[in-house]
């Protein structure tokens, strides 16, 4: 009999960890059944607690569990929730034993962000691990994979969606587009304004100074105190402004009267404040891109920044002026990468600056992957991924626009200061996905097309009823793509998506901005059919 330590990382806030722990139990539960049946022990390496949870809530208390495990033993890391990377890294960083991530196949509670988020912090320090995914822990994939992982300490999943990209089948225009553009970032230079850095235990979604410096990118270290002061400092009468814009074009906002839970009118116009602020900060401190971290601190002081990130990534926006009453970047997005993460912040830049040379949409937008299924309304044949991001999507993502776009209140459990979401069910069309992320001391990008696809409303409100209900969703499939080839090589919680007008536009994009990123120094891999 194998001895295998079971560890479970958590949330920093006990609201959700007291929330999500039912459904982290019954996963281990199975977990812990099947390895019975195939003559193992799962320990759990650390107990429940008494306030009702056993989720390791904290870096020190990370430190301290690993502090008691033998470093040679097998170890699993169990994901069924959203989880803080930063308080297992430590432990892991000098675990010598074989190392399994492992998540549900459930929407209920982002479980699977959770592990791919553990996944690319380890891939971003070097630690050597594996990783398994399933629905109910009896299917053939995840048996075969852990009986490999009992048995070698690897588990391997295929790479044969991948393939390097060669500049060679770029045409000369777009070559000569993505030396323009390189050689410009490296002689202006660009600044990403970063209000408070690490958000979430995220590891994974910052890059180091001296990675960004030589394709002419450098930081410029914001608050969220002086964000959050701003905001106090606009007028409400500004802040209205803002809010009848969007009331005008046609957006729902789902209004109640309880503050602790409900939806008011006061925090919509408190977060267009943030909105008017960010604006004038990212202008102020000549950003190229600003990302907000979004939830610890800023949370107990102002409402969620989510709706205010969704505003942000538009085109068309309320408009915000100047002292000399010049319109800032009218027309234009600001450029905002959602959970600050650098890695997205990077990719929005350069999505920014190919697409609007190739004349396709501009409007970003990162997403978790969430969950997916089989779209049981028999529309679309097989596998359907849900992409669904914590909060807001740009409204140019969704049919109608503005119109066809609405606000609910975030959660409770994770903002006790309420605000509004921007949700959406994303418009089908030809996308293109991507993610930077940082592998053996390299930043290196994954990029590939795919398309946005329309659901029956019945289905549509399933998935999101599934998952979290408040927060915007796009319907995804991806070309040459399949779920377990994607959940195998992905590096992180994240993917970064674009429209483009037809299937040879997304193509050309997609070799546009490889190309670029090649010039900027990153290695770069084409995935699936581009």
């Amino acid at each position: 009999m194998t001895r295998i330590a079971l560890v479970v990382s958590g949330d920093l806030r006990e609201s959700a960890n007291t929330t999500c722990w039912p459904a982290q139990k019954a996963m281990e539960d199975k977990l812990t059944d099947v390895l019975a049946a195939q003559g193992h022990e799962l320990w759990r390496a650390h107990p429940v607690k008494p306030e009702g949870h056993g989720f390791i809530s904290s870096q020190r208390e990370g430190m301290d569990v690993f502090a008691g495990i033998d470093p040679d033993m097998p170890l699993i890391v169990a994901e069924a929730v959203w989880q803080y990377s930063h308080h297992v890294l430590p432990g892991l960083t000098t675990h010598r034993g074989p190392i399994l991530t492992v998540a549900n196949w459930e929407g209920e509670f982002p479980g699977l962000v959770g592990m791919l988020n553990l996944n690319g912090s380890l891939t971003k320090a070097g630690i050597t691990y594996s990783t398994l995914w399933s629905r109910d822990f009896d299917d053939a994939f995840f048996r075969d994979g852990l009986a490999q992982w009992l048995e070698t300490g690897r588990v391997t999943h295929s790479p044969d969606h991948v393939r390097p990209f060669d500049i060679c089948h770029v045409s000369a225009e777009d070559r000569a587009l993505a030396r323009d553009i390189a050689t410009e970032w490296k002689r202006d230079k660009l600044i990403m304004g970063i209000f408070d850095e690490g958000c979430m235990g995220m590891y994974n979604a910052i890059i180091p100074d001296e990675m960004l410096m030589p394709l002419g990118i450098f930081k410029e270290r914001l608050s969220q105190s002086a964000l959050y002061h701003a905001a106090t400092q606009v007028p409400l009468e500004e802040g209205r402004a803002a809010y009848d814009w969007m009331c005008a074009r046609g957006m729902t906002f789902h209004f109640g009267v309880n503050p602790a839970t409900e939806l008011t009118e006061g925090q919509v116009i408190d977060q267009c404040r943030m909105y008017v602020a960010a604006v004038r900060m990212a202008d102020e401190f000549g950003c190229a891109a600003i990302g907000i971290q979004y939830q610890q601190g800023l949370k107990d002081l102002w409402p969620a920044s989510d709706l205010v990130e969704g505003m942000l990534n538009n085109s068309e926006r309320p408009p915000v002026t100047r002292a000399d009453g010049t319109v800032i970047a009218e027309g234009q997005p600001i450029v905002h990468f959602n959970e600050v993460d650098e890695c997205a912040g990077l990719d929005a830049l350069m999505i920014n600056r190919v697409h609007g040379a190739l004349g396709q949409p501009v409007e970003t937008t990162l997403h978790d992957l969430r969950w997916g299924d089989a779209d049981e309304s028999g529309t679309v044949d097989g596998f359907v991924w849900v992409f669904e991001i914590s909060g807001a999507a740009p409204p140019a993502h969704h049919p109608g626009g503005w119109a066809g776009s609405e606000s609910l209140r975030q959660p409770a459990m994770f903002f006790p200061a309420g605000g509004g979401s921007l949700k959406g069910y994303a418009r089908p069309g030809d996308i293109v996905w991507s993610r930077v992320y940082i592998e053996d001391g390299r930043l290196k990008m994954d990029i590939g097309r795919g398309e946005a696809v329309a659901l029956p409303d019945a289905e549509s409100e399933r998935r999101s009823r599934a998952t979290s209900y408040e927060w915007p969703i796009m319907h995804a499939v991806l070309s040459g793509v399949d779920r377990d080839a994607m959940m195998g090589r992905h590096k992180a919680n994240h993917v970064q998506v674009a429209y483009a007008e037809d299937q040879a536009a997304a193509r050309r994009a997609v070799m546009a901005r490889a190309a670029l990123a090649q010039e900027l120094g990153l290695e770069v891999s084409l995935c699936g059919d581009i």
